[in-house]
């Protein structure tokens, strides 16, 4: 599958807490932590465990920097 989005982050996942309907999962990506909010069926569909290598993609419209 191709994607327009660039920003692509390989990385393994590092922990996954599942709710009745959401899950948070931590992708630890060149040690820093990366956090998706996604729906317990897609954990369940994709068989996500901890350990797994999978690829984070950001698609999001704003980009804010802070210095």
């Amino acid at each position: 599958m191709t994607l327009s989005a660039r920003n692509q982050l390989t990385g393994t996942v590092k922990s996954i807490v599942l709710g009745s309907v959401m899950a948070e999962v931590v992708v630890d990506v060149s040690g820093h932590d990366v956090v998706s909010v996604i729906t317990r069926r897609s954990v369940e569909n994709m068989g996500l465990q901890a350990g797994d290598t999978v690829t984070a993609i950001i698609k999001a419209t704003e980009v804010l920097l802070d210095r």
